[in-house]
């Protein structure tokens, strides 16, 4: 496949956005820096006046602007921990250290929820940042019985890790954002040196792969299995317009998850799915000029619908990794760069706006109505970590920073 026909939309000449900026991070990071100054007041400010000790983390905004802001038992809950931590990777200044570990801490004591799948999310974007930017001995305990944790859920006569439970509608559900969590798996691995971490990463992947896809490469939100025989129930698209749509943010859970995948297994079969994965979503019609996704690629035809900042920044940050694994390297890192040229000059808010959050204009669960239109704190983690890793391959550096000190 040569790269002109990789995206046609892209190279259509329809993109009208001035790309010839390749290193978005230094205005980006001191706006950054700005606006979670502020989102740390307000959240302070919000959890003085709720009276409710157990909440932590920011989220959203509601319908009139509020901050809301969520329990470590949330799946958003380890995002804030995560922004403060990159804040501190970008700077170098103490102050985000510092601000960063009470978040930190807090969520350390999830590593033994065995009632989420999301342990990824939780414990491996707040401890794990904090690991790989400190080394320190409980980061890398609270890893590893993250880890325990986590694989308790495995079935394997599935090949996969329970999503959601409760749920009356599925026997054993297992949803595309469950890739973002093998991550952890992967790392737990390499702090122990115990292979069954790796290896239920790997079935678990593997039936995704299996399972979750279509002939056209887009995948499906939910696959229900029977837990006594790995046989597939049904297929649903729970959060997208319809089960036969293609969810924005589930096609951008699935090019990272992939994607990083690939990384930790060296498995070419990862590589070619995240290479369709790309393909699917950047030649779709439906596709605005910009690179921000409506919420749902399917809900787009009817027109009028709302975008997905998170969609976008999530997929930028997976295309700079992808860029360098693929022989499609350019067009993967010069669709990244539109993405955060998109989302820098067209969907941050005005300084000392939206509470402090960065990105404006994500959508969490249209279908129950649920954060349409709004600032999302998981917008804002892919978004930095996007930035770090567009430049790091303006340095030349190794996308992924995986180990080291910051020295003050």
């Amino acid at each position: 496949m040569k790269i002109k026909h990789i995206f046609p939309l892209i190279l259509s000449g329809s993109f009208a956005l001035n790309v010839s900026a390749q290193n978005n991070a230094p205005k980006a990071f001191q706006f950054a820096e700005h606006q979670t100054r502020l989102l740390l007041t307000e959240t302070a400010k919000t959890k003085t006046t709720a009276a409710k000790p157990n909440l932590l983390s920011p989220r959203t905004l509601n319908t009139k602007g509020d901050l809301l802001i969520v329990s470590p038992k949330d799946w958003c809950s380890g995002f804030f921990a995560g922004n403060l931590w990159f804040l501190y990777e970008y700077t170098g200044n103490k102050f985000w250290k510092e601000q960063s570990e009470p978040f930190t801490t807090v969520m350390e004591a999830e590593k033994t929820d065995g009632g989420t799948h999301d342990m990824g999310f939780k414990l491996y974007n707040s401890v794990g940042n904090a690991y790989r930017l400190t080394h320190e001995q409980k980061y890398k305990d609270d890893i590893i019985q993250a880890a325990k944790t986590l694989i308790t859920r495995f079935n394997p006569t599935i090949g996969c890790i329970k999503s959601w439970d409760h749920r009356k509608e599925w026997k054993f559900p297992v949803i595309i954002d469950n890739m973002m969590n093998l991550e952890l798996l992967f790392e737990a691995t390499k702090l122990s040196g115990d292979s069954s971490f790796y290896k239920v990463a790997v079935a678990h992947a593997n039936t995704t792969l299996k399972n979750h896809f279509r002939p056209d490469n887009s995948s499906y939100h939910v696959i229900d299995y029977d837990p006594e025989t790995g046989k597939v129930l049904h297929k649903q698209t729970h959060q997208g317009f319809a089960d036969s749509s293609a969810w924005a943010r589930g096609q951008a859970w699935g090019l990272y998850g992939y994607t990083m995948c690939y990384r930790e297994t060296g498995n070419k079969a990862y590589l070619r799915e995240a290479e369709k994965i790309a393909k699917y979503i950047f030649s779709n019609p439906q596709m605005p000029a910009d690179l921000v996704p409506y919420w749902d690629y399917d809900a787009a035809k009817l027109g009028n619908q709302p975008r997905d900042a998170s969609a976008a920044s999530i997929a930028a940050s997976a295309l700079y990794e992808l860029s360098t694994y693929s022989k499609n390297a350019k067009i993967y890192k010069k669709t990244a760069d539109k993405i955060l040229n998109s989302l820098a000059n067209n969907y941050q808010p005005q300084p000392d706006s939206a509470r402090g959050f960065l990105l404006l204009h994500s959508t969490g669960h249209k279908p129950a109505n649920s954060e349409i239109d709004v600032p999302i704190i998981y917008a804002d983690y892919y978004y930095l970590e996007a930035l770090l890793r567009q430049k790091r391959l303006a340095d030349k550096k190794p996308v992924i920073n995986a180990a080291g000190h910051l020295k003050n």
